[in-house]
């Protein structure tokens, strides 16, 4: 596997996955809203997503994830458009600080001391897909990106700080 690029990211190709690889235009199956809702047979369309792989590496190389969980990686400029409040002065000061739940950060793999050419993983937006067409995928890209240490870790821990938040309905008494 041939590997090349920066700090945040490394160029590489070849079939085996890891987490925190990207994979631009993945096809995510997507429902109707009345999915199910019906004895008829429905239509599931299909959406086009850049991705970013949740699995954790392990899982992925000992064959234990038949699906691999995925989000998807938004330029900043294609999530403010759909994301307006993010326009707003410190908004994504606040994402980078992870102030936003279910948003993080990363860096651009073409120009990373640019924040406005930032990527945002949106984990909000969990798919998962088949191993067999990602790993196919990947084969047909013609090499893609992976996160690397300790960003992929940073990347990891985002991701499991916004699925362990556990809201209580009652708090112990602030100290005064």
């Amino acid at each position: 596997m041939a590997v090349t690029g920066s700090v945040w990211w490394s160029r590489v190709d070849g079939t085996k996955l890891f987490q925190g690889d990207f994979l631009p235009r993945c096809l995510v199956p997507f429902p109707n809203p009345d999915y199910g809702t019906t004895s008829e047979t429905q239509v599931v369309g299909v959406r086009e997503y850049d991705c970013i792989v949740l699995t954790q590496s392990c899982d992925l190389e000992q064959g234990k994830a038949p699906l691999v969980a995925l989000c998807p990686l938004y330029p900043i400029s294609k999530f403010e458009h759909v994301n307006p409040k993010l326009q707003k002065k410190g908004a994504w000061e606040r994402v980078r600080k992870g102030k936003i739940e279910g948003l993080h950060l990363v860096a651009s793999m073409d120009d990373p001391g640019n924040n406005r050419a930032c990527f945002v993983a949106d984990f909000r937006e969990i798919y998962s897909l088949p191993i067999a067409y990602l790993q196919e995928h990947a084969e047909n890209l013609d090499g893609r990106w992976r996160l690397q240490s300790p960003y992929l870790e940073h990347f990891s821990q985002a991701f499991a700080r916004f699925f362990m938040r556990v809201g209580l309905p009652s708090d112990i008494l602030k100290f005064e």
